[in-house]
């Protein structure tokens, strides 16, 4: 079966409320239906809905947006944890809400649900100290997820290296604990992203398929300073990532994701994501 490919929601963040601050508002708003509509008409075939846009988390709105994703034949994650997940497992009502919202994914018809332990907030701070309070939380979580057939994808959330990410999925020691693989996030920590898939494609159940390049307009401190491109016209090579991900048998979507877009690609979004998704589909008919 070849991989299908998707939209991850955080694409169009600043037509969800969230403007960064050297970004502008857009003229209009969106909603979930939106999203969903423009995600089918770029030629989606999966999306990845962030849950900090959902317009409510409680079970009945939940129950009805299954059958609208069911419409649209998409396949679909539940995905938790912008913008800083658990800090580093030091926010006890962030380790409450993601408990409480894993047996929700099964209600929008989803088996996989995207966390974060961290973020690049924290990325300074002792890193032993945050995976080893992590991995008892997420622990925690996976005696939830296992009662209701949900896996867990740790996302690498500018926080934690490939090495980092695999002694965590080590520490949990769980089947159905694996990771959300972000291809642009470990570029933008100066880990390589083909290396980590090297090491992680056995137990990749959700992607990001970023493509990144050097924004010469940005402070190289910034996170965003490896900005946003369409898929193909960066410096991640997301056919070798692909290409891991096939060989190991991959059975999630490949959700392309354009954060900070970059200079050239500002208030542009929608036109990256529609190119980034008919090349990873070109991608993904050649790795498949």
């Amino acid at each position: 079966m070849k991989m299908k490919v998707g939209i991850d929601s955080y694409c169009y963040h600043r037509f969800f409320g969230e403007v960064y601050p050297d970004q502008r508002a857009p003229d209009k708003d969106m909603t979930i239906e939106d999203f969903l509509k423009r995600a089918y008409e770029i030629g989606a075939e999966a999306v990845s809905l962030e849950t900090c846009f959902l317009p409510s988390l409680e079970p009945g709105y939940l129950k009805e947006l299954g059958p609208q994703l069911d419409e649209y034949g998409f396949d679909r994650v539940f995905a938790w944890g912008h913008p800083d997940g658990l800090e580093r497992g030091l926010n006890p009502k962030a380790f409450e809400e993601v408990k409480s919202l894993i047996p929700r994914a099964q209600l929008i018809g989803a088996d996989v649900m995207r966390v974060t332990g961290s973020s690049l907030m924290f990325r300074h701070e002792d890193h032993k100290e945050q995976l080893e309070r992590l991995a008892a939380q997420f622990k925690e979580c996976m005696a939830i997820a296992n009662d209701n057939n949900v896996k867990l994808a740790v996302e690498n959330h500018i926080d934690f290296t490939s090495d980092e990410i695999l002694q965590l999925l080590e520490m949990v020691d769980d089947p159905n604990f694996g990771v959300n693989f972000d291809t642009g996030n470990f570029l933008r920590l100066l880990d390589n992203p083909v290396a980590g898939m090297e090491k992680l494609a056995p137990y990749v159940f959700a992607t990001h398929c970023k493509d990144l390049n050097v924004d010469p307009n940005v402070d190289p401190r910034e996170w965003f300073f490896f900005a946003g491109v369409p898929v193909g016209q960066g410096l991640v090579d997301n056919m070798k990532l692909a290409g891991y991900l096939a060989k190991a048998d991959y059975q999630g979507f490949l959700a392309v994701e354009i954060d900070h877009p970059h200079t050239d690609w500002t208030g542009y979004e929608d036109e990256a994501v529609s190119i980034s998704v008919k090349e990873m589909k070109r991608i993904r008919d050649a790795v498949s």
